[in-house]
């Protein structure tokens, strides 16, 4: 469910002279283009409102899952001519298939795009794949980058998807990612940021901001987070090697035993009796909160970026998109929230874009129209961070 939100308050002229000149297209933005920049392939059903996100769209899988020996960049060669070479088996969804733990798929999915010379299409995995350790990453025909188009492309799309912990039930029509369009670049600058930050924090801790001379900004425009250990009992969450048969689309349908086991903090105590650190199993699949939670204002979105190999063995492979709103409480202070959502990436560095809105005035900052209720609009949230050694 969507409720309206009272657009933010324009900046001032020096801020907006300051403004990155690129912008992230918003939910109203997003709708305008069904049927035309895109809109679902021949025999699809249409898009369905609950697709929208307040600066995102969810992308639905189509009806046929290929099982294929490897994966492999988009290039020239057309995507039925690379399966023709690697297609094991096919696997129909309508009534949906088990896609087993440790093998590759390439499914085509229900939307295709027709984009202007103007605008490009980022992916990123939706937060429910990363929860159940579904690697997937998106392939534009002829584009030799996973994840992204250029600008003005057009074409059907295709996502690659492989299980890593556990046989995953998939069905046509589940959503597994989300797209963005883009006009030019709009994350912000390293001092961009700083000037957002001292307006607005957008890291709690204790219930608390935390002190701009704390926070580490990226030159990149981006800030980092920490693993939250001390304190929390359980700590994290680990993949079980035992489990059976995950069901993507029923939500609330598994204990969460059944598939993780918990994770506790070791270590010398500290003042407050809280241990710190946790020692990881080779392999595993883990899940454990920021220390900091988090605060994304409705006119920024944020993503989590690749990890930072000169920080140890961790491996990345999904970066995370937060919604506009992401932690945000209108009308009140934000205070610390429960994590609820999932990420398959190592402790990294969080970046902050602009959302542009367009009107008949002009170009204006502003929020996305539709606004989640409910976690998504209660409080600062800690960041899932999902590691694997």
């Amino acid at each position: 469910m969507a409720d309206s939100l009272p657009a933010r308050p324009p900046p001032s002229a020096a801020h907006r002279s300051q403004a990155p000149r690129g912008e992230l297209l918003v939910d109203r933005e997003l709708r305008a283009l069904f049927a035309s920049a895109i809109r679902p392939v021949p025999q699809a059903p249409p898009i369905a409102p609950e697709q929208c996100q307040p600066a995102s769209l969810d992308l639905r899988l189509g009806p046929t899952a290929h099982r294929i020996r490897a994966g492999f960049l988009p290039g020239a060669a057309p995507i039925e001519e690379r399966l023709a070479e690697l297609e094991l088996e096919r696997l129909p969804l309508g009534a949906g298939a088990v896609l087993e733990r440790g093998s590759v798929y390439l499914v085509p999915l229900e939307e295709e795009l027709e984009l202007a010379p103007d605008l490009r299409a980022t992916f990123n995995p939706r937060s429910s794949a990363g929860r159940c350790d579904l690697f997937t990453r998106v392939l534009a025909p002829g584009h030799p980058r996973f994840n992204e188009t250029p600008r003005g492309w057009r074409g059907r799309l295709w996502i690659e998807v492989a299980p890593l912990s556990f046989p995953v039930r998939l069905a046509r029509g589940d959503r597994l990612c989300q797209l963005r369009l883009s006009r030019g670049e709009a994350s912000l600058t390293r001092q961009e940021l700083i000037e957002e930050y001292r307006r607005e924090p957008l890291c709690w801790n204790n219930g608390r901001p935390v002190p701009e001379e704390e926070v580490r900004f990226g030159d990149d425009g981006s800030l980092e987070l920490h693993l939250g250990l001390a304190g929390r009992d359980p700590c994290g969450w680990r993949a079980r090697t035992d489990a059976g048969v995950l069901c993507f689309a029923g939500e609330g349908l598994h204990p969460a035993a059944d598939f993780f086991e918990p994770i506790q903090a070791l270590g010398a105590l500290d003042v407050a009796g809280r241990a710190g650190h946790s020692i990881l199993p080779p392999g595993a699949f883990s899940i454990f909160a920021s220390r900091e939670r988090v605060v994304v204002p409705p006119h920024l979105a944020a993503e989590m970026l690749p990890v930072d190999l000169g920080l140890g063995e961790l491996r990345n492979n999904y970066a995370g998109f937060f919604d506009s709103g992401f932690g945000w409480k209108p009308g009140s202070r934000p205070a610390p929230g429960a994590p609820r959502r999932s990420w398959r990436c190592a402790p990294t560095m969080f970046r902050f874009s602009w959302r542009r809105g367009r009107y008949s005035s002009g170009c204006a900052t502003s929020a996305p129209r539709a606004f989640r209720t409910g976690s998504t609009a209660r409080a600062a949230r800690a960041v899932p961070i999902a590691t694997r050694i």
